[in-house]
């Protein structure tokens, strides 16, 4: 097989940050999917459908004409976020709303503190039949980072989706076995996004030989057979995952310092390193559904009807991309070879 032609995918978790920034990953991703959900973790995060509007005018201000990128918004969940925040979020066009735990992940110390709280607001969300979108890992100091998934889906995941099984519901970037058990084994309203460095990667690539910043991400990168559960979840072919990058970008600076920020910046080589994962599973064949048809079922939006074609060619990713503003940026998967290319 030499070349592969798919209907044109769509990313379902990116972070496209903003500001300057815009210019590099918006031309990134819309180089080869034609939506994506854009989270909202900036600095002050996006919380209502007027920050949401005004953020993605600024999306499409940096979108390459003719491309046909359309940007999907977010809003932020927080404490004080209201019912009535959510259906005016729905009527603005936001699609879905995120869920932080609070300290999480980058920019989420103004998430969620009391989950409890926002029962309300889930009621609604059900009501109004907008996807609940979830970063899933406590974050109490006493529970180990590598067992931060785990304990979310016994503590919170599992109450949420029994208290409001009408909720559609994303376990975003899923990174353990035990989560893909659970989506696997939950109602229909429950899927998952995956990732391609937990596919590629486990946490031996980020601690063994030396500390590699590129690779940390959050949830982190877990022990190998909780790698190997998301690659059968893939290869499986199940209508339950489906592709959502997690690329976030950082400045190498802010990458290579003495506190080093979590994110791997995947975008830019986003479907090609998918196909270089399936090819590897040989499931080449459950490419198309998992990048190009599972997302858009599950938001109940209409599949794309343009298409991409993936030539078999080894290329490099790589070292560094220079930032518009003139900073380095390391991309996932620096100066690796990958075997498939997109036909642009």
């Amino acid at each position: 097989m030499n070349e592969i032609s798919i209907i044109a995918p769509d990313d379902w978790h990116l972070h496209f940050r903003d500001g300057d920034m815009l210019r590099e990953t918006v031309p990134a991703t819309a180089r080869c999917f034609k939506r994506a959900i854009v989270m909202p973790n900036l600095v002050p995060p996006v919380v209502n459908a007027e920050m949401a509007d005004a953020y993605k005018k600024r999306i499409i201000d940096a979108t390459p004409p003719d491309s046909g990128f359309e940007p999907l918004m977010t809003i932020y969940l927080t404490n004080e976020t209201s019912p009535e925040d959510i259906v005016s979020a729905k009527n603005s066009g936001v699609v879905a709303a995120k869920l932080y735990p609070a300290g999480a992940t980058t920019n989420s110390d103004a998430a969620v503190s009391q989950l409890e709280a926002l029962y309300p607001v889930f009621d609604e969300m059900s009501k109004q039949d907008m996807p609940l979108l979830i970063h899933g890992e406590v974050t109490d100091e006493h529970i180990d980072i590598f067992d931060r998934e785990k304990e979310f889906i016994d503590q919170k995941l599992s109450v949420i989706v029994g208290k409001y099984p009408e909720l559609r519901i994303v376990f975003e970037h899923i990174t353990t076995k035990e989560a893909a058990e659970f989506v696997n084994q939950g109602n229909e309203n429950i899927a998952a996004t995956i990732t391609p460095q937990h596919l590629l990667l486990n946490r031996n690539d980020l601690l063994v030989g030396g500390v590699r910043p590129h690779n940390y991400c959050l949830p982190v990168l877990k022990r190998n057979i909780h790698q190997e559960a998301l690659r059968a979840a893939v290869s499986s072919g199940s209508k339950k995952f489906f592709l959502g990058t997690d690329s976030a970008p950082h400045e190498k600076h802010r990458k290579e310092s003495a506190c080093g920020c979590a994110g791997c910046y995947s975008a830019w080589s986003a479907i090609e390193l998918y196909a270089h994962v399936f090819e590897e599973l040989g499931c080449l064949d459950k490419l198309e559904a998992f990048a190009s048809l599972n997302g858009p079922d599950f938001y109940k939006m209409p599949r794309n009807e343009s298409r991409i074609t993936l030539v078999k060619e080894d290329w490099q990713i790589p070292e560094q991309i220079t930032l518009p503003n003139g900073n380095p940026i390391v991309p996932f998967f620096a100066g690796e070879t990958v075997h498939w290319k997109l036909r642009v």
